[in-house]
Formats: C-alpha cells, sequence, structure tokens
C-alpha cells in the first residue's frame, strides 16, 4: 500500500494527528484495536488548562516543572501550558460534553495542582467522551483511511530514513504500507508490569519499534505508578482517579490512621510518585497489602455525580463509595520515557514524527504532573499532524517507489509451541518484583538477568500472531527500563532506589540510549 501520511494509533495523538492531514494528501491510521480502544478512552480524570480567571499560565508551568523534580524542558513545557486552553476550546467546538457548572466548565483539582484546572467529562470518564467527539470527526475525513485491529511488526527504513512500516491483520496478512511521512502514536506499555491500571493493549510496541528503527529514547527509566488502583481479589485493576482525592478524599491505612501527613505537607494532593512511595512505605509499615480511600466525609451527592463510573465498578464488589473504605495500591500506569522529540514532534529518524505517550517530549520530567497526559497528545498530535503533512506536501508520489530489499537472514526457529500466557506472567511478576516502585541493584541485576535469558530464546523466534510479537517487544523494552534504572545511581521522580535513596544534582540529566550505531 502506498499512502502520504501512515498514523500508527489510533488514541488522542493519533487522531488529533489525523484532523490536519488534509485533500489532496491521503492517511491510512493503524490501530491495533478498535478505534474506541485505547488508553486515552480509559482515563478518568481530565485535561488540565488555565481556564479559570484566578490561575495562569505560569501556575500551570510551575507545579509542570515542580512534579518534574529537574528534568522538564521549560521551554515545551510553556509550549504546553500556553496551547492547553484553545486544544479543550477545540474539543468543545468539535461537540466533546465537558462537565459545567452554572454555566462555565466545571474545574477539579487533582495533586501537584495549586488550583483548580482540570476539565472533565461524564464525571469520572473524560476520555471515554473525548474520544467519542473526536472519532466521530475523524471518521468524517474523506482522505483517511482506518485500519482497525492491525498490529505494527516493525517501522521500515531506507539509507537511514523512515519510509512506512510493516503492519499484520487476520485479514491481509504482512502488509507493506509505503509512506512520505510516519507518524508514531501508539500510547504506553504498562502491561509489562504485573499491576497496571493499562488495558490489554498497552504492550510497549511503540517503544520497541521506534528503538528498533534507530532512533534516540531517554528516561525509561521513569515508569510512573498510580498511587490509587483497587485492589480487590479477582477482580481486574481498576484506576480510582486522582480527581477523588482532588474532591477531598482521605487515605488511610489498615489501622483507620490518616497517614499523608507523615510524608508530604501536601498530603492527599501531593504528586503522584510521592503518593506511591508513601503507600507502599505504609504498607510495609502495617505489613497489609493496600491502603484505603476514605469518601464517606463527602457529600453523597457530590460523590455520586462526580464519580458514576468508579461507584458502578465498586458496587460490582459490593461496596458503597460514599461509605465504605476503598482498598487500593499502586499501579504501572504512564511511561515517562520514550522516543525523543523535538517541539515539533520530530523523532532522530527522519521522516518519522511521534506524539504522545511513546515519545520523551520533554513535558513530564521525572514525574507526570496528573491531567497533563490528554493534553500532551492533543497539543503534540496537532504538531506532527501539521508538520508531517507539510512535508509530505513537499515530496513527490516516486518518494514511496523503493525497491524491496531486506538484509534479514532467515536463522530462526519458527517454533510457536510456547506456553507465551506462562511467560508473560512472569514477565510481569519479575518487572513488578524487581523493577517497581522501589528497586535497588540487586534487584536490578536478577531482574535483567532473568529478562536477557527470556530473551535469547524468545526473540530469536518467529511467531505468526501478535501474543508473541507483543512479548518479544515487552522483553526488549523491559530491557531498555532496567538499563536505565542501573545507571541513574539516586532517587528522583518516579525512580526511586533504595541504595541511593538521595536526589544527588550530579543526576539532574536525561539518561539516552539508542540502537543506531
Amino acid at each position: 500500500m502506498f499512502t502520504d501520511v501512515l498514523i500508527i494509533g489510533g488514541g488522542i495523538a493519533g487522531l488529533r494527528a489525523a484532523l490536519e492531514i488534509s485533500p489532496p494528501l491521503a492517511a491510512i491510521v493503524v490501530t491495533k484495536d478498535v478505534l474506541a480502544q485505547s488508553n486515552s478512552a480509559y482515563a478518568q480524570g481530565g485535561i488540565a488548562g488555565a481556564m479559570d480567571p484566578v490561575d495562569d499560565f505560569a501556575s500551570h508551568a510551575a507545579d509542570t516543572i515542580a512534579a518534574g523534580k529537574g528534568l522538564c524542558d521549560p521551554q515545551i513545557v510553556e509550549l504546553v501550558v500556553r496551547d492547553a486552553p484553545d486544544r479543550i476550546r477545540e474539543l468543545v467546538a468539535w461537540g466533546t460534553q465537558f462537565d459545567v457548572e452554572n454555566g462555565e466548565l466545571a474545574l477539579t483539582q487533582e495533586g501537584g495542582h495549586s488550583h483548580r484546572r482540570v476539565v472533565h467529562a461524564l464525571g469520572d470518564a473524560t476520555g471515554k467522551e473525548i474520544m467519542r467527539s473526536l472519532i466521530a470527526r475523524a471518521r468524517g475525513l474523506s482522505n483517511a483511511e482506518y485500519w482497525e485491529q492491525t498490529f505494527i511488526l516493525d517501522l521500515l527504513t531506507h539509507d537511514g530514513r523512515c519510509r512506512g512500516a510493516l503492519v499484520w491483520n487476520r485479514s491481509h496478512g504482512k502488509t507493506i504500507i509505503w509512506a512520505k511521512q510516519t507518524i508514531l502514536a501508539t500510547g504506553g506499555a504498562g502491561q509489562i508490569f504485573r499491576e497496571t491500571t493499562n488495558p490489554a493493549i498497552a504492550t510497549a510496541d511503540g517503544h520497541a519499534v521506534v528503538y528498533r528503527a534507530g532512533a534516540r529514547v531517554r528516561d525509561m527509566e521513569f515508569m510512573q505508578f498510580h498511587p490509587t488502583v483497587l485492589y480487590i481479589a479477582g477482580s481486574s485493576r481498576h484506576l480510582i482517579s486522582e480527581a477523588v482525592r482532588g474532591e477531598g478524599a482521605y487515605l488511610r491505612d489498615c489501622r483507620g490512621a490518616r497517614f499523608m501527613a507523615d510524608y508530604s505537607p501536601q498530603l492527599e494532593l501531593a504528586p503522584r510518585d510521592e503518593v506511591s512511595q508513601a503507600i507502599v512505605r505504609q504498607m510495609e509499615h502495617t505489613k497489609h497489602p493496600c491502603v484505603y480511600l476514605d469518601l464517606s466525609h463527602l457529600p453523597t451527592a457530590l460523590v455520586r455525580e462526580r464519580f458514576p463510573h468508579i461507584g458502578k465498578v465498586c458496587a460490582e464488589f459490593g461496596l458503597d463509595i460514599t461509605r465504605d473504605l476503598i482498598p487500593v495500591r499502586p499501579g504501572a500506569h504512564y511511561m515517562i520515557g520514550g522516543a525523543i522529540v523535538d517541539a515539533e514532534g520530530r523523532t532522530s529518524v527522519p521522516d518519522l514524527w511521534a506524539a504522545g505517550e511513546v515519545t520523551s517530549s520533554g513535558l513530564h520530567g521525572a514525574n507526570r504532573l496528573a491531567s497533563n497526559s490528554l493534553l500532551e497528545g492533543l497539543v503534540f498530535g496537532l504538531r506532527t499532524g501539521r508538520g508531517a503533512a507539510a512535508a509530505a506536501l513537499a515530496l513527490p508520489d516516486s518518494y514511496t517507489a523503493l525497491p524491496l530489499v531486506s538484509e534479514f537472514r532467515r536463522t530462526a526457529t519458527t517454533d510457536d509451541e510456547l506456553n507465551l500466557t506462562d511467560l508473560r506472567n512472569a514477565l510481569g511478576s519479575e518487572m513488578w518484583r524487581n523493577v517497581g516502585i522501589r528497586r535497588d541493584r540487586v534487584g536490578l541485576e536478577a531482574a535483567e538477568r532473568q529478562v536477557v535469558f527470556w530473551q535469547r530464546y524468545v526473540s530469536r523466534r518467529e511467531f505468526s500472531d501478535p501474543c508473541g510479537w507483543e512479548l518479544q517487544n515487552m522483553l526488549l523494552v523491559s530491557q531498555l527500563m532496567i538499563a536505565a534504572a542501573l545507571k541513574r545511581q539516586e532517587s528522583r521522580g518516579t525512580h526511586l532506589r533504595g541504595d541511593f535513596p538521595e536526589t544527588d544534582p550530579a543526576w539532574a540529566r536525561h539518561i539516552e540510549i539508542s540502537a543506531a550505531p
């Protein structure tokens, strides 16, 4: 297949990019599942933006930089926070039904924010509503095709430039899509860990393919763990939104003590890294597998109005969130590291752009501020779409006429008879145990040995469907995470080293990795 712009990923960043590709250009959007199934659709809290007259860009920027613990790029932060109100108003114009109060957009506060600046929808289902409106608008494009349930195996490169991708689906098998410009917007990597808020599709595929294509990646040690994930035996791990604490919920331990005062003057509204680490310490102190969210002191009507989805999920397990304690513990939530991009979303590989969670844009630093992720997807989705469209317009159609040449030598076995489910579960447990919230050299080296061992026999095999390819990608990205975590001999943001518990000013720098010679 041939196209002008290939967009890999159908979440908020990918669809926002597609809306910038106008005729006469043609676009193909490849998404691993259906368009409605992405990390973006699972986002509960909202989008941060200085929409209140008492708020301002400087405060939003300052909160973002404070949360990032010394590794944010101030210019990128400024760019993003200044764009936030326009991107939010644009969504309203496109039919997104945000919650309102007295005729104005309702705003809530979340951890690390100094003002109420988080716009939300359907109470606690913001991502679902935003994706509904974006999908409807994107479906109206006359020049875009949407390839759902299509998996990316790898990016295609020629003379050091990205020229498209090799993809697969059950209908057509493997297909080469040649493209003048390619945008990667594949989302996150949470499934690498046993405990995660991410859906099953978040298997680090974009991080793996961009690394194999030779792009520079950085900050791979920084995986953000969300502090409050529903913890009930037999339940999948449901996110309990940051906005619950933003509206005044307390964190209590198994003895009923409200413990956050022992760890932060911001109490329950401290940044996510601090709350997650406090919860882990309190669990160790009490020798209990979780802590509890308490909303019982809040007005019942407010709780039911703001958190209908969370209330419904908890009710399935006999919990009434207006009066019962909700058992929670941290889970892998957001991959901060990824492909290095500039202010327009260009990667280090020519003709390859990237946006959203697959990137390291400089916005998040060592810890992401709550509700800045959907915002980043919108801002960089727009910028990559606009930049890729301009670049594609400047190239002739003959640019995609390339010979099929591969240096691959078939030395791999095609034996698919591995228990992939067992391997995937083992990887998740190993990463959670030794590369989770608290790390040290002994555990990281143990994880490294185990992952390398699995790599020896998994990565040399040829698989025939995404289950095997996902596992190969997860092993590769796990290896990158471990390597970066071993190298950073300090504690900063989401990276907590028990053997290096202090933040070292000498490490106020990024760790970059590249497969390119």
